[in-house]
């Protein structure tokens, strides 16, 4: 039996500003990534982005990342590793205190945008990450992308980690994700995505920009909730895996 979760980013919406359809795509999806407040979110966007995953039946993980606002935490930042450390702790803990008063339990940490990207290739980096999650709460999920530096230091350190795939971005020959502005990074069409996530799970396999195919494992699946389509392509993946005989679950049921 074939199993994988389904996560998304979410709770991104701050102020003024309206950013995705959580409430549409949260009842869709076996894990929600809940900004902390760095790069998106504010603490009316994380109070109701929980409330609607503990109605939802969701489960709930923290998406920390840079403090970087007006670039989305999507730039690189020159930090060092007790920063980063001191980032994520500050930032799990605004997150649980939603939690908390929610009666719902955090099940996993997956960082956000330039924070996950360079983490994934800087062992320091991951290990500082890592080391705020282990402090906070040992029994947490660490999230990352297979063959990175995060999910290497996650096991170092005792914790459980899960591999991440991306139904919508194209990969390097080396695993890592394409920049977001090389021709190429997106993959726009909805069938060739679906049926890339099916080949990822079932074969583990996934073709390189290059046209390399490379290894690689799902243990869940990042949709996204704020394109054009990404209600469309949520319920269109989900009915997908549940034809090829692949059963959608949280993580904590996967590893």
């Amino acid at each position: 039996m074939y199993r994988v979760d389904l996560n998304s980013d979410l709770g991104e919406s701050f102020g003024n500003y309206t950013i995705g359809m959580d409430d549409q795509i949260i009842p869709l999806v076996t894990s929600a990534n809940v900004a902390c407040g760095y790069h998106a979110s504010d603490p009316v966007v994380m109070a109701k982005t929980i409330a609607t995953a503990k109605t939802a039946g969701v489960r709930v993980g923290a998406h920390p990342g840079f403090p970087d606002l007006m670039g989305f935490g999507r730039r690189n930042m020159a930090v060092s590793p007790a920063e980063a450390k001191a980032y994520v702790l500050y930032q799990l803990g605004a997150l649980e205190a939603f939690c908390h008063v929610n009666g719902v339990k955090m099940q996993h940490v997956k960082p956000h945008g330039a924070l996950y990207n360079m983490a994934a290739k800087d062992y320091a980096l991951s290990r500082a990450i890592c080391e705020a999650i282990k402090e906070f709460n040992p029994d947490l999920i660490v999230l990352g992308l297979y063959g990175g530096e995060m999910v290497r230091a996650a096991k170092d350190l005792g914790l459980r980690a899960a591999m991440e795939v991306f139904a919508d971005r194209a990969y390097e020959e080396d695993g890592s994700l394409v920049n977001r502005r090389k021709e190429g990074a997106m993959i726009t069409d909805e069938e060739e995505a679906i049926s890339r996530v099916v080949r990822m799970i079932r074969e583990q396999k996934v073709t390189a920009i290059t046209g390399k195919d490379i290894p690689i494992q799902a243990d869940s699946v990042c949709v996204h909730g704020d394109g054009a389509k990404a209600l469309a392509f949520v319920a269109k993946i989900r009915e997908t895996l549940a034809e090829e005989g692949i059963e959608i679950c949280p993580l904590d049921e996967i590893v």
